[in-house]
């Protein structure tokens, strides 16, 4: 006679709660890789209905150079970056300044400025396309890309 041996796998219910977890923690993750988080992939557009403003643009200090902004991702002086109040992250927005019309595109991945007046806080790269790094602040217009 063949003796079989059955094994007893114990409680159901811990396997099943185990199993749950796992599916709720890769749902979880599955749900960020989705965002782009304004990490350059996917181009964002602006809102319909916004179709610019004006006003002041400043730039970030190099102290901020290598901090997590709101989106996530570390700034970089060295790429075309901005911060706005309530633009998507990954919105292109083209910058003109208003005394030399000289642009430049960047990509908002931050939130701000809060100081009134001021639109836009653009990275390093992107103050000196403007030629503004001398004067720290200038008037500019957005307009979508």
């Amino acid at each position: 006679m063949i003796s079989h041996k059955v094994y007893d796998a114990g409680p159901v219910a811990p396997r099943v709660l185990r199993g749950a977890l796992t599916l709720l923690v890769l749902l979880l993750i599955a749900g960020c890789a989705g965002r782009d988080g304004g990490r350059g992939g996917e181009r964002v557009s602006a809102p319909s209905g916004w179709n610019g403003e004006q006003g002041q643009a400043s730039f970030y200090a190099d102290r901020y150079h290598g901090r997590r902004t709101a989106s996530g991702e570390a700034h970089d002086r060295n790429a075309l970056t901005a911060a706005h109040r309530s633009l998507p992250f990954g919105t292109r927005v083209r910058v003109t300044r208003l005394d030399n019309g000289r642009e430049t595109v960047v990509r908002v991945n931050d939130r701000g400025p809060f100081i009134r007046g001021r639109v836009i806080d653009l990275s390093r790269r992107a103050a000196e396309e403007l030629d503004m790094v001398g004067q720290g602040v200038v008037n500019v217009r957005l307009t979508p890309e």
